[in-house]
Parts: structure tokens; sequence; C-alpha cells
């Protein structure tokens, strides 16, 4: 009777803190933002393989996401400009409800394009889908790091990753589902409603209590301030060139193998049914069971190396699909491909989206996650949509797939000689180590 206490407890004390108001504001958060990465990801590349575009120019259609990459070079204007009436509802809720709109405009816009008639206006609406989107990020990011405290900064990352799995996969499945009957125009325009629970969470749950405006400038000093601040604040920090480096390969591999799968289940004739039942269900679960996991192992292993378990196990799953591709059509080998890789991502993505958000200043808490989560894909993208369809068509899927498991190696060896050296712990920042009423900077920064 005791040991069976003793595991209802040990049970219950894993699950209440997913219960928690910031870690559920956090899956509603991830919803909103998942939901357009599908839209011009995968449901998109399929909507192009079935209007028969050449697989060159819908990978290329990947360079839309370079957008994220430079979403730090705006991230200032969310932490610096005060919305007019709006603003009345609080510096972050305001900057939710207007991009949130922003986002669902875009969406409806590319619902409307042709792509056989018009290629050209396709990837402008994909552009600016991917523009208001990384807008509306730089805004759920910054929300989401300063509504948790330190002790949830595993726990909300998970949560988050939760959200932004049902936003991605929900709205990959739906579109599925609603394009098969009353085509791709109503799919779009169905999922652009899933920029709602980002929107309803910032007027329910209100401003951040851990939000710090950055210092005062100005003049001239308050526009050089709103970016430099920010930058300098990062890279006076030890080892800061490293960490960068580090967040810039890390993700190579993974990025590269990701945006081509739905490339190759259309080769392998992979009905859209068997995507939704596959990629979007089975893909679903398992990297909500990888959430789960990876929250209970931060918590148990540790930051440093639940990440550097992380890094590996996603490299690793890259195998999967080249063995998918040497089976040519196998349910099973999709099952098992899929199966693993989102588990994997669904366990990197709570400990390494941890990681990155303790790495910010609260002060600059908008700017310097836009920064560091552009970077940390953005390698990959620029190869993705230079030349992943054409090694594709050189090499084949099952040589390409080998390939981006190599390339994730650099990124676990300098992770390596970072936990060894001491610098991930050095590198972290207020967002990591202080709670609510108790943020302040760490070090003095002049006007």
């Amino acid at each position: 009777m005791n040991d069976m206490t003793s595991e209802r407890g040990n049970w219950t004390d894993a699950v209440r803190p997913y219960l928690e108001k910031a870690p559920l504001a956090a899956l509603a958060l991830g919803i909103s933002s998942g939901f357009p990465f599908a839209m011009i990801a995968a449901t998109l590349t399929t909507r192009l393989a079935q209007a028969n575009i050449e697989k060159s120019t819908v990978t290329a259609f990947s360079l839309a996401f370079l957008v994220y990459a430079f979403k730090w070079a705006w991230a200032w204007v969310v932490d610096a400009i005060h919305i007019p009436l709006l603003g009345r509802l609080g510096q972050r809720v305001s900057w939710l409800i207007l991009t949130g709109a922003l986002v669902i405009v875009a969406v409806v816009n590319l619902a409307l394009q042709q792509p056989t008639q018009d290629i050209y206006a396709t990837a402008i609406a994909a552009i600016l889908v991917a523009l208001a989107s990384a807008t509306f990020d730089i805004v759920i990011d910054a929300y989401r790091i300063e509504i948790l405290e330190p002790r949830q900064l595993g726990v909300g990352s998970g949560m988050s990753q939760y959200g932004w799995r049902i936003g991605s996969a929900g709205a990959g499945a739906i579109a599925l589902v609603v394009a098969a009957r009353w085509g791709w125009e109503a799919a779009y325009i169905v999922c652009a409603a899933l920029a709602l629970p980002a929107m309803l969470t910032g007027l329910v749950v209100g401003e951040p209590q851990r939000r710090r405006d950055p210092i005062e400038r100005k003049g001239v000093a308050a526009m050089v301030g709103t970016v430099w601040d920010p930058v300098a604040n990062f890279f006076r920090r030890e080892g800061a060139f490293i960490v960068l480096l580090f967040i810039l390969v890390h993700k190579i591999g993974d990025t590269l193998a990701n945006l081509t799968f739905r490339l190759l289940f259309d080769d392998l004739g992979f009905s859209n049914d068997e995507i939704a039942f596959f990629d979007v269900g089975i893909g679903f679960w398992a990297y909500l069971v990888g959430i789960f996991v990876g929250g209970i192992l931060y918590a148990r292993m540790g930051m440093k190396r639940s990440v550097m378990f992380s890094l590996i196990l996603m490299a690793i799953s890259n195998v999967s699909f080249a063995a998918l591709a040497a089976a040519g059509h196998s349910n099973m080998g999709m099952a098992g491909a899929i199966g693993f890789e989102n588990f994997a991502s669904g366990f990197g993505g709570v400990v390494v989206v941890a990681y990155f958000s303790a790495l910010c200043d609260l002060r600059f808490t908008a700017f310097q996650y836009a920064l560091i989560s552009a970077a940390a894909s953005v390698v990959g993208r620029i190869i993705t949509g230079t030349t992943a369809g054409a090694l594709i068509e050189a090499m084949g899927y099952v040589n390409f797939y080998l390939l981006t498991t190599l390339a994730a190696v650099p990124g676990i060896l300098i992770y390596g000689w970072m936990m060894y050296s001491g610098l991930v712990d050095r590198s972290i920042g207020t967002a990591g180590t202080q709670g609510e009423g108790d943020a302040r900077g760490d070090e003095t920064m002049t006007a």
C-alpha cells in the first residue's frame, strides 16, 4: 500500500506543474505559434506537389522561412514601441492582439492564391505569412518567457511545444481533410482561426509580472540603445561567440531533413489520408510523449545532460527516414520513422527551448529570444532552400538523410565542450536565474 501511495504521489508531483496557470497559458500560446508554420511548410509543400510544381521550386519555397531568421531586426519594436489606444491593454497583450490579427489576414490572403496560375504571387503571399507569423512569434516567445518563473522554464517550454505541435499538426490535419473535400482555399481560411488562442490568452492572463522595461533613453540614444543594448548584453558574457556558434549549427541536420519529408512521402506514393494518419496522427502522439518525457528528464537529469541527450537523439532520428526511403511505401516503416523523429523532436523542443529561454535577459526578452531562435535554424533553412531539392535528385533520399545525420555532429561536439568547460552554466541570463519581483539587470548599463 505504501509503495502504491508513493507511486501515486510521484505521478501527481510529475503532473502538477503542468496544471499551473503560466504553463497552461504557454500551451495556448504554442497553438497559435505552430499553425502558421504548417501553412507555409508541410501543408504548402503538399499543395504545391499536388499541383505538379517541380521539386526545385517547391523546396525553394522554404526560403520564405528566412524571414524568421531576420526577425531580430525588428524585434526591438515589440519591446520599445507602445501601440496607441490598444496599448492600454499592456505592452505584450496589445502586441499579441495586433500581430494575431495580421497573421489571420496573411493566411487568408495565401488561401486565395492559385499556384498553377501565378507561382510568384503565391511565393509573395507565403513570405507575408512568414513575416506576420515571425512577428507574432516574437511577441509570443517574450510573453511566454516572462510569465514563467525560472522553475517553470522546463515545464513551460514543454507546454509551449505541446501547443506548437497541436497547432501545427492540427492545422496540417485540418487542411488536408478540408482540402480533400472543399479545396485548399477553404482549408487555409478555416485554419486561420488558430491565431485566436494566443490573443485570448493575453486578454485573460494579462501583462506578465516579470516583464522589465529596458533602460529609458532620450533622442538618438533611444534609437541606438533599443538595438545595441540587448546585443551588447549578450556578447559581454563569457564565451558568447561559442554559444552563438552552437545555436547556429546545432539544428542544421534536423532542419534540412524536416523540410523535405513531404517530398519523400509524395514520391513514395502515400495518399493524403495516409499522410494525415501517420505524419499528423501518429507523429502528434509521439511528439506529445517526447515532450512529456523531456519535461521529466529535464527535471531529473538537469539542463546540461538532457540537452546533450536530445542532440544525439535528434541526429539519430534522421537515419529512420533513410530506412523508410530504402524500404519504399511501407506503412509500418512510415509509422516507425515518424514516431521516432517526433519523439526526438518533442524531447529536444522542451530542453533546448528551455536553455535558449534561460539565456535571455528580462529587459530584452523579445529581442534576445528572437535573435536566438532565428539563429537556431537559419543555416539549415538556407541550405534547404538552395540545395536540398538538387541534393535529393542527385544522391537519392537514402544518402540525403544519412548526410543530414552527419550534419548534426558538429553541434553535438560543440555542446560537449561547453559542458566540459562549464560554459553552459555561465551563459545563463536573468530569465533563468531570477523569479518574480527580483528581476534586475546583471550589470549596470549607462544611458
